[in-house]
């Protein structure tokens, strides 16, 4: 099924498996909270488990996280998403990642203006 191979995704989460590991046995407390924290997290309730695995990959992609895409795309598939699902929730996050620049943008303009505004001695 797979299209392209860009990257190497299952590859990547097997490479990067002994660095958690290795930060698990680093910072034990901290990721043990980690770990609960997901656990509550994707807990299916009023959303279900896929739909909260969804919308970490719409996140992930957003971010710009390799890792945290391929973690959560195997673990998204695992809980019965479609490809079909994982392609609108993907055209989400490229709206999202867009949406959010031009609301900064803006604000930089914004802040620009004021600068200019304080520099010439406005405001």
């Amino acid at each position: 099924m797979a299209k392209s191979n860009f990257k190497d995704w299952p590859a990547m989460a097997k490479s990067m498996n002994p660095a958690v590991g290795e930060l698990h046995k680093s910072a034990p407390g901290a990721m043990k909270a980690f770990h609960d924290m997901g656990a509550a997290a994707l807990e299916s309730g009023a959303l279900d488990t896929k739909t909260k695995e969804l919308m970490a990959v719409a996140i992930s992609v957003a971010v710009r996280c390799d890792p945290c895409v391929t973690y959560h795309v195997a673990a998204a598939q695992r809980a019965g998403a479609t490809r079909e699902e994982l392609a609108e929730t993907v055209g989400l996050a490229i709206y999202m990642g867009a949406g959010p620049s031009a609301m900064y943008a803006a604000q930089a303009l914004e802040a620009f203006d004021q600068w200019s505004d304080k520099a010439a001695g406005r405001k």
